[in-house]
């Protein structure tokens, strides 16, 4: 049996990367503040975020199996591969069900990265196992590097990406997480033999390297559109807030002058606040009375009213409605939320900041920014 000499190509181990690092940014920015969405929003952006980090494994892969250089043909069993990519789309879709379902503590950031680590593993071997008319050899040595350095890097990516979800861990994260697939890969490949075999052990129809090029682009396509498209999400400027202009000044008057006594006027009353909240409701706007409400919540220029029973949309911005509604029954704990503390049935204190929880329709709990957690901690008296 003679070991077959291989190399790579330069350019696809670096499109390999680029693929790693795109799913990985992808998938993170998809399930940023999900924690103010309802349940089957999460659900929904989990397994779109699964689809992207677990189909960026696969394609990172088979990237880079496109640029592996053997001196035979070989080629790859179709239903081996798909369920390599299945494989790794489920174990990433059970890590993120586990951040985002459980209570995030560092224990479940460590299981979260060790359970994507071996699936990035049993993603790579199981993809490997598809060769046809070649076969990889590995060593024990190999395989214990590639499982502890697996585990390790995909640890630190969902640590960095999860310990706080800011903009810049988000970055920081998906370098990781994409360096850590990239490298899980040739750490395996370093420590792997390639041998000719003659036997043919079909599961399902033969892919060869054009076919599977042509799922690899595809693939990689999709998941850069993805990328593109949750970049400008997440790097869109936020909106500006309104600056006072300043007040002309009256000029000066002229040395020696006496200077104009102005006729007194009465104090203007202050502005009432406003009782009424309008919505739209089947092309007709209709009102609430501020007291109905339990929170509003900005979505994009507009914003949703939180009832008992129902979510209703306000034509409102939330700077607008945080001006209309003041003085009044609501309280700011988020640049995106305003809440009416007599519907608050629970208040949880975190690390940096906190979370009000309500029992109304399409909202469990509201975000309390730590700008924000003394003045509600004082108005909910905690």
């Amino acid at each position: 049996m003679q070991i077959l000499d291989y190399s790579h190509n330069s350019l696809l181990v670096l499109a390999s990367l680029m693929v790693a690092v795109m799913a990985g940014f992808t998938g993170f920015s998809l399930t940023r503040g999900l924690s103010e969405r309802s349940v089957a929003q999460r659900k929904i952006l989990i397994a779109l975020a699964a689809v992207a980090l677990g189909g960026g494994i696969w394609s990172m892969h088979f990237v880079a199996m496109l640029g592996l250089q053997l001196p035979i043909l070989f080629y790859y069993d179709a239903a081996i591969t798909l369920a390599s990519a299945l494989i790794a789309i489920l174990v990433v879709g059970s890590a993120l069900l586990i951040l985002h379902f459980w209570k995030r503590t560092v224990g479940t950031l460590i299981l979260a990265g060790v359970i994507v680590g071996l699936g990035v593993l049993a993603m790579h071997y199981l993809g490997m196992s598809a060769m046809e008319l070649c076969q990889a050899l590995y060593t024990p040595t190999g395989v214990a590097l590639a499982l502890v350095s697996s585990c390790a890097l995909n640890i630190a990516a969902f640590a960095v990406a999860y310990g706080q979800r800011t903009q810049r861990n988000i970055v920081v994260g998906t370098l990781f997480f994409g360096f850590a697939v990239f490298a899980v890969h040739f750490i395996a490949i370093s420590g792997a033999d390639f041998v000719a075999v003659d036997s043919l052990s079909e599961v399902g129809p033969l892919i060869s390297n054009e076919v599977m090029a042509i799922a690899v682009v595809l693939s990689s396509f999709v998941l850069c559109g993805a990328f593109l498209l949750t970049g400008v999400t997440v790097l869109a400027p936020s909106q500006p807030e309104l600056q006072p202009q300043p007040q002309p000044q009256a000029p000066a008057e002229p040395e020696g002058s006496a200077p104009e006594v102005p006729p007194q006027e009465a104090p203007a009353p202050p502005a009432a606040t406003q009782k009424q909240i309008p919505y739209e409701l089947e092309g007709r706007t209709l009102f609430l009375d501020t007291q109905d409400v339990a929170a509003i919540r900005a979505e994009g220029h507009y914003t949703h009213l939180y009832t008992t029973k129902d979510k209703l949309f306000c034509v409102w911005s939330i700077t607008e409605a945080e001006k209309r509604l003041s003085p009044g029954p609501f309280l700011k704990t988020h640049r995106s939320y305003l809440v009416n503390p007599a519907y608050v049935t629970g208040f949880e204190r975190l690390k940096d900041n906190g979370v009000c929880h309500f029992e109304v329709a399409s909202l469990a709990k509201v975000p309390v920014s730590r700008s924000r957690l003394r003045a509600v901690r004082d108005a909910l008296g905690v």
